[in-house]
């Protein structure tokens, strides 16, 4: 049957996208006129260096606590290939390890250690919270129950093709947002321990672009993604558990 023998298709593929990119910011938005007085200045390759060097153990430290069963060897990348925007994400290799990559775009973009190390904590966390299988799960869910669809109503290849994309899109961005604040709370505490001020590091989150609450979008209100860290600092401060 042809709409299954896309499903098939799509299916492959969906396995193949799940290692894509985990954005977790969006391109900065230009910065305003410059106030008279002193500027805070960008942050460089060596302060990245710098920052992934404290980070790493770190992450790699509370990966075995909380994952004992995942990989937590975490390869870091500076990805300085021209015309790339600001961005950071995360991925696995063919063996499991996490990588974690920044493009040099964002490193300009950002203004503290503490914003690097918040970052880099977040892409840390989703590994940790082994995000990337769980929304390859459910994208693959997503494209059976569209297949089937596809299937009952008797719709050629091309238009079932469309169909299972559409809810394997659906299902894949089912946990996006939870997913995104999950890291960000996981982030926040890897930064901390590692020395870093949370706090002082969310503050991106008023310089980039607000995602707004789009339907099927996959980041949360940067308002809420500041709260989320709020309340971390709260608890880590509490002695309360994360």
């Amino acid at each position: 049957m042809k709409p299954l023998a896309a499903l098939h298709k799509t299916l492959l593929l969906l396995a193949a996208l799940a290692l894509a990119a985990c954005q977790m910011a969006a391109p900065v938005a230009p910065a305003p006129a410059p106030a008279p007085g002193p500027q805070t200045p960008a942050t460089t390759r060596a302060d990245f260096a710098a920052v992934a060097q404290r980070m790493r153990p770190v992450a790699t430290q509370i990966c075995r606590e909380r994952s004992p069963h995942l990989d937590c060897n975490f390869i870091v990348i500076l990805d300085d290939r021209p015309g790339q925007p600001p961005n950071a994400f995360h991925s696995r290799d063919e063996r499991g390890r996490p990588i974690i990559a920044f493009t040099e775009a964002l490193i300009d973009d950002l203004r503290s250690h503490d914003e690097i190390a918040l970052i880099f904590g977040h892409e840390a966390a989703h590994h940790i919270a082994d995000h990337l299988p769980r929304i390859q799960r459910e994208a693959r869910t997503g494209a059976l129950v569209g297949g089937i669809a596809a299937a009952l109503l008797g719709a050629d290849e091309g238009t079932a093709r469309e169909i299972m994309n559409v809810t394997a899109t659906v299902g894949a961005r089912r946990y996006a947002k939870p997913f995104e604040l999950e890291a960000d709370r996981i982030g926040a505490l890897i930064a901390a321990r590692a020395g870093y001020d949370p706090l002082r590091g969310a503050e991106l989150f008023r310089r980039i672009p607000d995602p707004g609450n789009q339907f099927l979008g996959t980041h949360p209100p940067n308002a809420e993604r500041l709260r989320e860290i709020e309340r971390t600092v709260a608890d880590i401060r509490a002695g309360r558990p994360i």
